[in-house]
């Protein structure tokens, strides 16, 4: 399978001359090759900038022996280890895409991803080689499924999948054994995929979207000038490599500029926060419910004096959750970014972050965006219309899918986002949503977002994901399903479920205009979860109609 199987045109990409890969282990190996790349969190190990550009030609040069070819994926079934970092380079040094897969999938989700992306081998490692091989022998009509995964299962694949499966250890100690250097050399940058990425979603087939060097590389640039990285800057690295979020929230830009990442094996909020204070951590990624998680934490409130600030992103930050943070001492910023674009979008910088809570700020270096109303014209100061966004950090397109990366793009090379957003008179954006989440009642339009956000101040939500449901009234009306706090602020346990409706309603009202209020509230344990983590809302959208059909 050749490189044109893989590559898709970018129709409006940036047209510039081929130039070396993307490749920053390749300097600073050179330049300072002693400096801290990595830091295991789990073993304590320093690595290098020497050892993993090593590392990554090794990598390579097993990957080249193995038959890979340029635009061949390269799949990994993994939770965070440090082989992932020298895979990618060795990957990009033969010209071939690493293909992170998603761990929290079924058999039969991971086996819809494999027959996709076709990878020309498969490496894993042994907590998941159940996982790996289940999917790998996921035949066409289901037949040797379970009970509970066997319906639609004919609908998944094409064909078997008949892709190799190597254990990744095993793997990286025989390219470790590799001495000579047998790596065909740098592959010309341009629009050369380096990561194929699945995004999650709750129906359809999952969309692979490729990730060029170009992408890796003005999204680095464009994140050390807006966030004002530097080589002393550390960051843990927590989030799963399946997003693009692990690889290019911190990691490639931190490469690229000299500094160390701090490898984390998934997020506990404990151990989260001793890894701040530990590795003297000074910028830091979380989602707010991992901030709220954290507030709970015996540990919440650790002096961390080299912190200057962590960057909550994934939805808005709620109101409470900031001042909880800055009561503790640490400060917050917002970002947006999506895997189509960036990661990184927006900035804002100690000089001019006044008056811009609840902003992203403004769009960093090389990258346009904008604000379009229902007329598709762009839309006033303080308006919500949909977020689309230009520049070279821009994706190289749905994997195989010429008619949805088409789809995705304006004629004149917009990515549509799909989100909500305004524009303030100083220009900074505030993100508002998701359009397809947006529901009218009474006429007026209602971000659930919104809703959400002033929901969340209350301090008897935990969690929320509010949802339009149809009213003969008044068309449509929001209904909140929550996942409440355990205890009130005074530690007095809220006994009754219609007196803690009542409140976080009576709170909604202070915070919301009427129309924006939920008209209704369900209690649950634990809201549902898209492979990303994020929250299933047509799941949550299928129960409630369940609950009103029973």
């Amino acid at each position: 399978m050749g490189p044109a199987d893989a590559i898709l045109p970018q129709p409006h990409a940036p047209q510039a001359p081929p130039v070396t890969s993307f490749d920053p282990l390749a300097w600073w190996g050179r330049a300072d090759g002693t400096r801290t790349a990595l830091l295991d969190v789990s073993t304590h190990r320093r690595y290098s900038y020497a050892e993993l550009d090593a590392d990554a030609d090794r990598w390579c040069a097993w990957l080249v022996a193995e038959g890979v070819l340029a635009g061949d994926r390269v799949a990994v079934l993994a939770q965070n280890c440090v082989a992932f970092v020298p895979l990618l380079f060795g990957c990009i040094r033969c010209g071939a895409i690493l293909l992170p897969l998603n761990w929290r999938l079924s058999a039969i989700e991971l086996a819809r991803v494999l027959a996709d992306a076709q990878p020309r081998l498969l490496l894993g490692a042994a907590d998941f080689a159940t996982l790996g091989e289940t999917a790998r022998g996921v035949p066409e009509s289901g037949v040797g499924l379970s009970g509970a995964e066997a319906p639609g299962a004919e609908a998944i694949v094409a064909h078997a999948v008949s892709v190799p499966w190597f254990d990744l250890d095993a793997a990286a100690a025989s390219a470790a054994a590799m001495t000579e250097r047998q790596c065909p050399g740098p592959v010309p940058m341009a629009e050369a995929p380096a990561l194929l990425l699945y995004t999650s979603g709750s129906t359809g087939a999952p969309k692979g979207v490729l990730i060029p060097q170009r992408q890796l590389l003005a999204n680095a640039i464009a994140t050390i000038v807006g966030w004002q990285l530097s080589a002393a800057d550390v960051a843990p690295v927590a989030t799963p490599f399946f997003h693009t979020g692990a690889w290019n929230v911190f990691l490639t830009p931190l490469l690229f500029v000299g500094g160390t990442s701090a490898l984390v094996d998934g997020f506990e909020p404990t151990q989260f926060l001793d890894v701040l204070e530990r590795c003297d951590v000074t910028v830091a990624f979380v989602v707010p419910t991992q901030l709220a998680m954290m507030s709970s934490s015996s540990r919440w409130g650790v002096p961390l004096p080299r912190l200057r600030w962590l960057i909550s992103g994934g939805a808005p930050c709620p109101q409470r959750i900031r001042d909880v943070a800055q009561a503790a001492g640490y400060r917050i910023r917002e970002g947006y970014g999506l895997t189509e674009c960036g990661p990184n979008c927006f900035a804002s910088t100690d000089g001019n972050d006044a008056g811009a809570v609840g902003t992203v700020g403004w769009p960093v270096p090389f990258l346009d965006a904008r604000v379009r109303d229902s007329a598709d014209g762009e839309a006033l100061v303080d308006v919500v219309g949909e977020l689309q966004l230009r520049g070279p950090q821009l994706f190289g397109g749905y994997f195989r899918a010429p008619e949805l990366t088409r789809n995705a793009l304006t004629s004149d090379g917009w990515l549509c986002t799909g989100d909500l957003a305004s524009r303030d008179a100083e220009g900074r954006f505030r993100i508002r949503g998701r359009r397809k989440e947006m529901y009218i009642s009474g006429g007026e339009n209602v971000f659930p977002g919104e809703v959400e956000s002033a929901l969340m101040d209350c301090p008897l939500v935990q969690e929320v994901c509010v949802v339009g449901l149809a009213d003969l009234r008044w068309g449509e009306v929001g209904c909140a399903v929550v996942v409440p706090t355990p205890v009130r602020d005074d530690g007095e346990a809220l006994e009754h479920t219609e007196a803690r409706a009542l409140s976080i309603l009576a709170a909604a009202r202070s915070r919301l205009a009427g129309y924006k209020v939920p008209k209704h509230v369900h209690f649950v344990d634990a809201l549902p979860r898209l492979g990303s983590g994020k929250i299933d809302r047509a799941a949550v959208l299928a129960w409630l109609l369940d609950r009103g059909r029973a």
